[in-house]
């Protein structure tokens, strides 16, 4: 990737903190929406000092990287398109590389209004969480017009991630986020077809402090048509392949360990069967079937669970080289006040 335009600061008079905010803007060809997006993002917003925006050219082929040059935004190419995963890749580097503060994210087609950054932003300032998320769901009353079919999908995603966190959230999938300093130097995403619910497991899964914040939506685009859910099937296989590992690699015990278990008791059952057969017959016949396929089921059990305790060591060691990768992120950041440490 490249920075081909350097963002014109915001600088805000009233902020009684010096924190800086990135607002950062994935786009794939919305040359119609891009600059209308940029000049609705508020110049002066509570507790920050600085506000800078970001365009993530994604293999544009139309006017969009120029038109955001032209309204003051930073731009960085990819010069084919990778994925809205990639594109908060290439948000959250630039955002730990340039030291910011505070990192939003918004569609740049105009389904989130900018002026409802600051609700987002208002519970990282607090230092009450360290990742917020817009929900269109969470408020009955703000609940957007769209396909039932999605409403359907967003309803059942929210309800996996929840599942496998334990804690109970509304809308994983929503596009406009804040995160704190601690969440982006804690994240290391994989996923580049998306990224919202690996987002929500990785953040979770170490202890991040997760706020959802109702906020009105437009559910449907104004112009085009969406390029990450385009095809509710494709982005229902491609999103539950990405949690798929990311649960695999957070919890591999329970992970492989329930997989174990739901071969172990059809197991149990078959080879109680046919021990219950032979002592009432003294013959395994006409039954030993049973036998084999209860054998197998256990030495498939005992695979899964040898790969489960496996996986344990591995995640042992990715977490010491994520925490290796938090300090070294750290220790890049310029000297701060205390209370900007804190977001």
């Amino acid at each position: 990737m490249s920075v081909v335009s350097e963002p014109i600061h915001m600088q805000t008079e009233n902020s009684s903190q010096s924190l800086h905010l990135l607002v950062a803007m994935p786009a794939l060809n919305e040359a119609a929406t891009i600059a209308n997006v940029i000049a609705s993002i508020p110049a002066d917003i509570e507790g920050f000092s600085k506000i800078d925006v970001l365009v993530i050219d994604d293999g544009c082929t139309d006017d969009t990287a120029k038109i955001a040059i032209a309204a003051g935004a930073a731009v960085v190419h990819h010069p084919e398109s990778r994925g809205v995963g990639a594109a908060f890749h290439s948000a959250l580097a630039y955002a730990i590389e340039t030291h910011v503060d505070v990192l939003v994210t918004i569609d740049s087609d105009g389904q989130f209004d900018p002026n409802d950054i600051p609700k987002i932003t208002a519970p990282i300032i607090a230092n009450e969480a360290d990742f917020v998320t817009a929900s269109r769901f969470k408020d009955p009353a703000l609940i957007p017009v769209m396909p039932e079919i999605k409403k359907w999908g967003n309803h059942q995603m929210s309800r996996l991630i929840s599942r496998l966190t334990g804690q109970s959230f509304h809308d994983v999938s929503c596009g406009m986020r804040c995160y704190g300093r601690r969440a982006m130097a804690n994240l290391n995403p994989q996923g580049a077809f998306t990224y919202t619910q690996e987002v929500f497991l990785n953040l979770a899964f170490k202890h991040m402090r997760i706020a959802e914040i109702p906020i009105p939506v437009r559910g449907v685009r104004e112009v085009g048509k969406s390029r990450v859910a385009s095809s509710l099937w494709q982005y229902g296989i491609n999103t539950l392949r990405i949690i798929f590992r990311v649960y695999r690699d957070f919890r591999p015990m329970q992970f492989f360990g329930g997989m174990a278990l739901l071969l172990t008791v059809p197991g149990l059952l078959l080879g109680g069967f046919l021990a219950i057969h032979y002592l009432r017959t003294g013959m395994f016949s006409p039954y030993k079937w049973t036998g084999f396929t209860a054998g197998t089921l256990f030495a498939l059990s005992l695979i899964l669970l040898h790969m489960g305790m496996i996986g344990d060591m591995l995640n042992r060691h990715r977490i010491y080289l994520e925490e290796l990768l938090y300090f070294q992120r750290n220790s890049k950041s310029p000297d701060r006040n205390s209370t900007a440490d804190d977001r």
